[in-house]
């Protein structure tokens, strides 16, 4: 890596990366040149392509970050991966957090194949450390902000356990009702009470299979979407569980959840313990399985950031808008009268 020079700023480089492929160069490039647009964006470079090479030119910490991800996304394409524009802010984001990362192991372990025919595999190094503890433990915790992929990635490997005969049915629960499950306000019957809170779960779901044979496998019993209330009494074997917006659980609701688990069965439970709608004098069920479960070898958890998320860039932003306001406040309420 390139030294600062005695203004203190990096030192301008150039540097050129060709390939032989005309299909990959272009592929590399994108749409008019929509790749590179966004790496010159993001990395603050310029890129030129004449022919069948690219010529880099920009601070030299920056232009061989490029240089290797040219090189990685080339392999990727090589390996018949579809690059998208989101491929390529993952990537960067990847590279920027440790140079030594291999984007193919990371883009290439498919998780699941969803009805849009596109993979469903990790975008950060926090989620492909999260899905091979999805693999490797019965028990995960992923606990981080919203749009970080916790519950998407869950429902992956839900479904391609299924698919590979590992488990015999996929459980999806949620606390009805942010605060304390109080249900008879809402019209309709029991059914129609609930259906609005676990409609997220339901809308992941589709988004990975086709409706009919999401309608068909949820009517069969082979998938089940319930409320919390209903784990109550029951012993799961040989199922995928998630339970999702774990922290509005309370104490009492995670013990009753997590002592459901049976032979064959693994559980993966996600929250953010930023966003807890329970009443103040509740403790979250999920903020209290941090500090009496973190000692157990066997459970795992997975905690996500803001520099996780992958959904629209601007999620991440707003993310760290509000986290800066909550320090604020913090600050303010811990100064000392008189200050």
């Amino acid at each position: 890596m390139a030294q600062p020079s005695r203004t203190g700023r990096y030192v301008e480089m150039t540097s050129q990366v060709s390939f032989e492929d005309n299909r990959l160069v272009q592929q590399l490039a994108g749409v008019r040149n929509g790749h590179l647009k966004v790496i010159e964006k993001q990395l603050n470079v310029r890129i030129h392509l004449r022919g069948n090479q690219f010529t880099i030119s920009g601070d030299a910490p920056d232009v061989e970050l490029v240089v290797q991800l040219l090189g990685d996304l080339a392999e990727l394409i090589q390996r018949g991966y579809p690059l998208f524009s989101s491929d390529i802010l993952y990537a960067i984001r990847i590279l920027s957090e440790s140079s030594r990362a291999n984007l193919k192991d990371i883009f290439l372990d498919q998780v699941f194949v969803a009805s849009n025919k596109r993979t469903v595999s990790p975008k950060s190094l926090k989620q492909k450390e999260y899905i091979e503890a999805i693999r490797s433990f019965d028990i995960v915790f992923g606990i981080g902000p919203a749009g970080t992929g916790k519950t998407y990635l869950a429902m992956a490997m839900a479904g391609a356990a299924m698919a590979k005969e590992q488990v015999r049915r996929i459980v999806l629960v949620r606390p009805a009702v942010e605060a304390g499950e109080k249900l008879g306000f809402l019209p309709g019957d029991l059914a129609e009470k609930v259906n609005p809170y676990l409609r997220p779960l339901y809308d992941a779901l589709h988004d990975m299979m086709e409706f009919e044979k999401a309608s068909n496998l949820i009517q069969r019993g082979v998938i089940e979407v319930a409320p919390l209330a209903f784990m109550r009494g029951r012993t799961l074997n040989d199922a995928f569980v998630i339970l999702d917006e774990a922290q509005n659980t309370t104490s009492e609701q995670m013990k009753m959840f997590l002592t459901r688990l049976g032979l064959g069965s693994k559980a993966v439970i996600t929250g953010d313990i930023t966003q807890i709608d329970l009443p103040e004098n509740k403790l979250s069920g999920l903020v209290e399985a941090i500090q009496l479960l973190k000692g157990i070898d066997a459970i795992r958890f997975v905690f996500f950031t803001n520099r996780d998320v992958v959904r629209h860039r601007l999620v991440q932003e707003i993310i760290q808008a509000y986290e800066r306001m909550e320090e604020q406040k913090a600050g303010i309420a811990g100064t000392p009268i008189g200050n």
